[in-house]
This record gives C-alpha cells, structure tokens and sequence, in this order.
C-alpha cells in the first residue's frame, strides 16, 4: 500500500542524525520547493461550496478502519469526519474515494491543487494527510490544517506467545512477523532491525496480516496502530515499544485544501476543534474501535 512509503518519503524515514534547528520555512528558497507556478483558478470556494449546499471530500480507498466502502457504502473514521465537517459547514458532505500514489506528492498534486493529467479534477478537501511544518514549506498552492489526531507505529502479538514480557523488534530476527508489503514497517524491520526472509511475512494489507496472527501463522505484527486495533481478535495485545533508529515512528494526521480556498481552510479547522473540545470527534474513533491519540494544534 503506497500511502506509508509516501510518508517515509515526505518525511525523510532513517537512522537518527543531529541537524540544525531551523524557523518554520527558513532556509527553504522558492526554487527549491516542488511547485511554485502561479495559482490555477481551480475548486470551489467556501461561499460557492455554502451556496451549492455539499463540498466534496476525498479519502484513500479500501483503507479500513479510516475510510472503505461496504455494500456500496463509505465507511471509516474518516468517513466519519467528512461528515461531520459537512454538519458543521451546513452542507452535504459527498465522499470521493481515491486511490494512494507512490508519493504524497502526487496524491497532492491529482486531489488538491492540480488534477490528474487524464480525466482529473481536485477535491475541495482531502483527508489523512500527514502534517509536517518543514514537509509542507515545500508546497505553495496547498494549505495543511485541520489537525485532528495522531497515528503511531505499534505492534501486535499472540499473548500465548508473549506470556511475560512484550516482543520489541528486535525478537523478529528470529520469530516470525507480519508486515504490510511494502510498508514503513517492512522497510524497519528488514534493514534496520535485520529480521531474515523466512521470519518476515509480508501482506498485501495489515487487515491479511492480523488475520494471520489471529490464525497463529505469525506470532507479531507490526504496523500503524489503528489498523492493528481494528483487525485484533481475542487474545490479541498492541503495545508501542521503542523503535530505535527509526527516525519517526508516529505522525500527526490533518488535511489538505488548495491555498486558494484559506476561507474553507479556516472554517473546517474550527469544525474540527470544535468536534474534539465537545467529544464528538472521539466518539466517531471508538465507534470503529480504535484508540484516540490526540495531536497537538
């Protein structure tokens, strides 16, 4: 699944460094940012999107538990959110469900300020977002916000396996693990941690891998942990230990709107903080069965 690549590619996954602490944007010329044309008249503004009565909302497809379709049906948390923006603007919210890229940059690019090259078109908002303040100096038609919660890496593991003592990563050099193919936790555990081929189990989704664990076929899995929470079957525990040399092992979660539109930007950030100060937004997590992990605003 490229979206966890696209973070680790955003926001510069690796060993641990020293680096100078800079200003927001300091340092950070216009020609080295990935786009800095001259604003396209694209999206809809908060008045039109008031006036036409629905503003549509992007999120990743088959993406349980942050946004899937069943029966025919969007489902998710962030699904959830749209939603609930959609009430606090007054408005219907419609859901688009779009496919991951290989980079955050594309996804971006085809949802928020430009549009796929063949039949594209922007949302006039788009969800689950990582939000990083030196990743987004890179960006001058696109404007992060809405901050509303965190994601962290953790893992999963059979308690009959693990009756005294939580595995950290560095049992799967010799137990037998299950990742998301092509994951942050794949890239972690296979070059930094060293795990072999035959103890690393990989999968198409995270949703495959707890199936496995539940099934005993691995004893741990590791990856975001949400979706271990939401795959986890009975005697199924997720703690998060230290993932050494890993640069990042938790992100914050906000959206992405086109820096044309800063009204809207303002408006659905208020919805949001509104959502979090009076419960709602928590309640929509435990809905799905999944921890809330506030993020600073």
């Amino acid at each position: 699944m490229p979206r966890f690549p696209s973070i680790c590619a955003a926001f510069g996954v690796a060993v641990m460094a020293a680096a100078p602490v800079f200003a927001a944007c300091e340092g950070v010329a216009p020609e080295q940012r990935l786009q800095n044309t001259f604003p396209q008249d694209i999206g809809r503004s908060l008045d039109r999107i008031v006036e036409d009565g629905w503003i549509e909302v992007a999120v990743y497809e088959d993406f349980p538990p942050w946004s899937w379709e069943q029966d025919g049906r969007p489902m998710g948390i962030d699904v959830d959110l749209a939603r609930l923006i959609g009430e606090g603007l007054g408005v219907e919210a419609r859901i688009r469900m779009v496919q991951a890229g290989e980079m955050l940059d594309q996804d971006l690019l085809n949802y928020v300020y430009k549009g796929a090259v063949v039949g594209g078109r922007v949302s006039n908002l788009f969800l689950h977002v990582p939000y990083d303040v030196d990743y987004a100096c890179r960006f001058d038609q696109v404007v992060f916000t809405g901050i509303y919660a965190e994601e962290h890496l953790a893992i999963a593991y059979r308690r009959a396996d693990y009756p005294d003592k939580a595995p950290v990563p560095a049992y799967f050099r010799y137990d037998p693990v299950g990742v998301e193919n092509d994951s942050i936790s794949d890239f972690f555990l296979t070059s930094l941690v060293g795990s072999s081929a035959d103890k690393m189990h990989r999968y198409a989704s995270l949703a495959g891998a707890m199936a496995a664990l539940a099934a005993g076929e691995v004893k741990a899995v590791m990856g975001p942990r949400a979706q271990l929470e939401a795959g986890a079957a009975e005697g199924i525990a997720i703690h998060e230990p230290p993932f050494l040399g890993l640069e990042r092992s938790r992100w914050t979660l906000g959206l992405a709107v086109s820096t044309q539109h800063r009204p809207l930007a303002y408006a659905v950030d208020d919805v949001i903080a509104a959502a979090i100060a009076d419960g709602r937004l928590q309640r929509i997590f435990a809905q799905y069965g999944v921890s809330y992990l506030p993020a600073a605003r």
